[in-house]
């Protein structure tokens, strides 16, 4: 058992990690549809589709380097991929802010993507830490990450644009620069050499990698899951500020706000609601009203034809956040120690591809529906989409994930637990098997 001093520096610091990455990204949203018109010339709705592109390529780069990265999370330690991982992700935010065209920024996110896909690692990192009666709570730091990085980002973002679309790139780099200090001096290695494995080209792919996660039962039908609740999730990033932009007229500061409110909301519930909500109703049951308020929330801001009903809608289905972490969780118990980074490079890969899919549907059916070519104007028509695939996860995470994981005494059910050996292939016998009722 890890030193618990250890333990609270480590996830303290692979949280301000996180924290500071998302903070990054999120600054520059609220000015992304003014910076590309500036450089493209292009109006909203085809600002919108190349700013699909720009997501595409991002999600590309991290589906092809997320299995390699989390390999070689395994074989050499977390330590050195993070550090690696923030250093260029300030590189591309300094070429976006220098852009003279928008190639320029498409070679900057090429970078984004590749040092993004270090998230599973990250991810592995709160793994290595934790256990069965922590690791739900524990994965709960990466939406407190993402939720209060997208709280203060966007207005941080939506203040700077006010002063040029090229001010939030220059503050990201900022950032990222403080990350990667920060990290060379302070963050430890949770990776024991005894849990280390040899680094294998045939696993470090995307193919490989998902493939490997067959010798995992259960693992498959967990992915799904991630698949269509991370498909619908992509609507956000892709179409949030050009939605808000066009509906409702906001500025690049309203929808900062906007975006600020909601990460308030997500980060609350994963810092307050989240701890207690698992001990009683076990991560299975987490999982289901996380992913029945995400859906919920999709129908919400499709039908929202005014501005102040997001907030309306932000406020009511807050506890979309609770979906994420127990389902982490629920995956991360079915691999052993030493195949945590290979795991979660395959679900950075499965998250990849939602994201190379999902801006390009969502941007193309807010630009049909925006167009003068649509037989009716609606601007929320890419979030009743999402709420579809949504329905679809719910229906094989009922249908399909037994529940295995035991709650506490106000809520028990009579499972037993789950069963993990130690070993892989080509190192031993073992494979994990889950039971369920």
């Amino acid at each position: 058992m890890r030193h618990e001093k250890f333990v609270r520096r480590g996830l303290f610091l692979v949280f301000l990690i996180l924290f500071l990455d998302i903070l990054g990204i999120a600054i520059i949203v609220p000015v992304l549809p003014a910076y590309l018109e500036e450089l493209t010339g292009a109006d909203v709705s085809e600002a919108a589709i190349d700013g699909g592109w720009l997501l595409l390529v991002y999600a590309a780069m991290q589906f092809l380097f997320a299995p390699l990265i989390g390999n070689l999370s395994d074989r050499f330690g977390r330590r050195p991929v993070l550090l690696a991982s923030v250093f260029t992700f300030a590189l591309d935010n300094l070429i976006c802010a220098l852009a003279t065209s928008y190639w320029m920024l498409f070679i900057g996110r090429v970078l984004a993507g590749i040092s993004g896909a270090s998230f599973g690692t990250a991810s592995a990192y709160i793994a290595d830490i934790s256990h069965d009666g922590n690791r739900a709570k524990n994965f709960g730091l990466i939406g407190i990450a993402f939720g209060t990085g997208f709280a203060l980002g966007p207005v941080l973002g939506g203040l700077l644009g006010e002063l040029g679309p090229r001010v939030p790139f220059y503050g990201a780099a900022a950032l990222s620069f403080v990350n990667f200090i920060l990290g060379v001096f302070l963050l430890p290695e949770t990776l024991d050499s005894a849990n280390r494995r040899r680094f294998e080209w045939k696993r470090a792919n995307p193919l490989g990698a998902l493939k490997q996660m067959r010798n995992y039962p259960g693992i498959g039908w967990v992915g799904l899951v991630f698949f269509l609740f991370w498909l619908a999730h992509s609507v956000y990033p892709a179409v949030w500020s050009f939605v808000s932009s066009y509906r409702y007229g906001w500025s690049e500061g309203q929808i900062g706000l906007s975006l600020g409110i909601f990460g308030i909301g997500g980060a609350f519930v994963m810092a307050v609601i989240l701890p207690r909500v698992v001990p009683r109703l076990g991560e299975w049951r987490t999982a289901v009203l996380g992913l029945t308020f995400t859906t919920l929330g999709a129908i919400g801001y499709a039908g929202a034809w005014q501005g102040w009903m997001i907030y309306a809608v932000i406020i009511a289905t807050a506890l979309e956040s609770l979906a994420d972490p127990p389902l982490r969780s629920i995956a991360a118990a079915h691999v052993p120690p030493s195949a945590q980074g290979e795991l979660q490079g395959a679900l950075t890969s499965i998250g990849s591809i939602t994201t190379i899919i999902g801006p390009l549907i969502f941007t193309q059916a807010f630009g049909y529906f925006t167009s003068p070519a649509a037989p009716v104007a609606f601007a929320g028509a890419p979030y009743a989409l999402a709420s579809c695939f949504l329905v679809g996860a719910l229906a094989v995470f009922f249908l399909k994930i037994p529940r295995s994981r035991a709650v506490g005494s106000q809520g028990e059910e009579n499972v037993a637990p789950i069963e993990l050996a130690a070993a892989e292939q080509g190192e031993g016998t073992g494979r994990s098997r889950m039971h369920g009722n």
